[in-house]
């Protein structure tokens, strides 16, 4: 029997989203009594856009997140309906899993979860306002009249403040379709002394599965067998489905440019700015008019739901065309709509205002998470949710901040240019943004985080033992590559030209072999059988350490070039227009982020590197750097 509500909470997650769900396990996890408010309990998890998790850089994200005892490659798991491994035949740095959920099953796991979870109360209402004591964020009153008091609060609203949606010129206001928006939180934050701004996203019209003529396109199934997200996942029983392929064409086109002058991202009736890599499907069309067509994928939305998703056309046009377009595309000419497309235009907190923990630099004790910090998609916030829960805890039990580098993980790449760079379009991941990400890949995400997820109590008995015990046999495999060696011989060389690979002239590693790009780790089993002892998981790893180590080394090079401007720290209370030599803007855009290091400071946009030697100069002459 779960214990009677604290009368002041640890910590209160106001939203119960991908980054509130992740954030409130985490938080009690940690040990902290945590409430979870939202505004409506049966959407707890809800897959509000696609129904899918993973993607490029997304999947690695989702892999951090389950290094660190996270959830929701657990859950993407259990409701997976197809798995399938992106960017196969390019390098291990920029693989990435993605996979259909099936909704229903999706939100039932963590409802489960979250209900199941120790130290963690949920309740349904809305928070109307933060409750200041002493200078710090100290609770919330909602809208029934109630107020939860706590000593940190965090907030994880995605689209819901002052929520507006848009089907072609007719708007009303809610937080997704369906549910309420949230009204009086917008209020209270500029009344404490944020800036907010106004951000724009969209998600496509439902359609009635059975309507569909799927003969007409391209099936496309998932891997056999399915690549899973979690290290510790007990794996996936369900059936798996495909995926379906079509794309618009010219007619489609012109029936989206009969309605512009009724899109409201036209006629100027939205003020917030959309997301410039997930575009909806009028801003294509406008955007890029030398396209005669642009592809379309039809996502199932569960083994039991008579709806798909028409990945590719999210849209605010108006419901008539976009009956129209639908009727142009090949396979969707019968297509009934469940639930049409739209825009919804919310309220965000440009995240400049916020410190790298996540928390508010206007308020102490208040955080903010996913999308209210303008970022789009599922696994940006999840991985916010994460590493905000992680630093209230380390606030409220006197530890130092969890900080990552840019070279540890994706969502410290995340979280350090969304607080250094800020952002003023909905923020997309993309492996392009990591500097080092052959050093950050889906498979090492454990031997990079787990340890220290550890030592947060984030990280479980059952999850530590699965992982020593991997860590324990991959430092074994790689160890056999090094001092097996492998000489050339009649017999040697008869094997390897049999692989299609070139014998070696001299006495050489294992290793050595391995690196040859025709040869993959099971390749060697001909040279070393007891390589097919290890599992799967543990060879694709030693087999990434083993071809890449060149590459990996430079990379860890280039790190260490770096760590002495991370670790190079500014004063808090260094005064910028008492340093020489540095113009007013770039004392202007120092003063609004407050970077941590010089390294911080020098991913600010228009910090040059002239203004970071006066830096360094300054400090010299405060005595505070060698």
């Amino acid at each position: 029997m779960k214990p009677a509500q604290p009368k002041i909470f640890d910590a209160i997650i106001v939203g119960a989203g991908h980054a509130g769900c992740e954030a409130a396990m985490a938080s009690a996890r940690m040990g902290l009594t945590t409430l979870l408010l939202t505004i409506n309990a049966d959407h707890i998890g809800h897959l509000s856009c696609n129904p899918a998790i993973g993607g490029l850089a997304k999947g690695h994200m989702v892999r951090e997140i389950d290094a660190m005892g996270g959830y929701i490659g657990v859950w993407a798991d259990e409701a997976g309906i197809q798995f399938r491994t992106l960017n196969t035949r390019k390098g291990p740095a920029v693989q990435a899993t993605r996979a259909q959920m099936d909704r229903t099953r999706y939100m039932a796991a963590v409802k489960r979860d979250i209900f199941a979870q120790k130290n963690l109360w949920v309740r349904q209402d809305m928070a109307q306002s933060i409750l200041v004591e002493n200078k710090r964020a100290a609770g919330v009153t909602t809208q029934i009249g109630e107020t939860f008091r706590s000593r940190s609060v965090l907030l994880t609203t995605g689209t819901f403040m002052r929520g507006l949606l848009h089907i072609g010129l007719n708007n009303f206001p809610g937080g997704r379709l369906g549910d309420p928006a949230a009204v009086g939180l917008s209020a209270s934050l500029e009344e404490i002394g944020l800036e907010l701004g106004r951000l724009k996203t969209g998600t496509t019209p439902r359609l009635l599965s059975e309507s569909i003529d799927y003969a007409s396109m391209e099936k496309q199934p998932g891997d056999n067998p399915p690549p899973l997200f979690s290290f510790r996942s007990p794996g996936n029983n369900l059936p798996q489905l495909p995926c379906y392929i079509t794309w618009t064409n010219e007619k489609t086109h012109e029936v989206i440019r009969e309605g512009f002058d009724r899109s409201p991202m036209f006629t100027g009736v939205i003020k917030g700015t959309g997301a410039r890599y997930c575009p909806s499907i009028e801003d294509k069309v406008a955007r890029f008019p030398d396209k005669d067509r642009h592809q379309l994928f039809i996502e199932p939305e569960g083994l039991d739901s008579h709806e798909v998703y028409p990945n590719g056309i999210p849209t605010s046009l108006p419901l008539d065309i976009q009956k129209r377009l639908l009727a142009t595309v090949p396979g969707l000419e019968n297509a009934q709509i469940v639930r049409p497309g739209y825009a919804i235009e919310y309220d965000f907190v440009p995240p400049t205002q916020l410190r790298p923990t996540l928390e508010t630099k206007q308020l102490p004790g208040l955080y903010c998470a996913g999308q209210i910090n303008g970022t789009s998609g599922y696994e940006e916030a999840a991985a916010q949710g994460l590493w905000a829960a992680c630093n209230m805890g380390c606030a409220l039990r006197g530890l130092p901040p969890f900080l990552l580098s840019r070279d540890q993980a994706y969502m410290a790449v995340l979280v350090d240019d969304l607080v250094t760079k800020g952002t003023r379009e909905p923020y997309r991941m993309f492996t392009s943004r990591a500097e080092h990400r052959l050093l950050l890949r889906e498979g090492n995400a454990d031997l990079r985080l787990t340890s220290k997820a550890r030592d947060l109590d984030l990280v479980g008995d059952i999850q530590w033992r699965l992982f020593s015990e991997k860590k324990e046999r991959l430092d074994s495999l790689l160890e056999m590559l090094e001092q097996t060696i492998i000489r050339p011989n009649s017999g040697t060389n008869e094997k390897l030209s049999a692989l299609g690979a070139t014998p070696p002239s001299k006495a050489v590693p294992l290793s050595v072999i391995l690196r040859q790009p025709e040869l993959n780790i099971e390749d060697l089993a001909a040279l070393q059988p007891c390589i097919m002892d290890f599992d799967e998981q543990v060879r694709r790893e030693a087999e990434t350490e083993a071809k890449y180590s060149g590459y990996l080394k430079r990379q860890q090079e280039l790190v260490l070039r770096s760590k002495n401007l991370e670790s190079t720290h500014l004063p808090e209370n260094i005064s910028y227009p008492e340093v020489a030599g540095l113009s007013k803007e770039v004392v202007e855009k120092l003063n609004n982020v407050r970077p941590l290091t010089l390294g911080q400071a020098g991913r600010i946009s228009g910090v040059t590197p002239a203004a970071l030697t006066c830096l360094e100069i300054h400090l010299k002459k405060l005595g505070v750097a060698g």
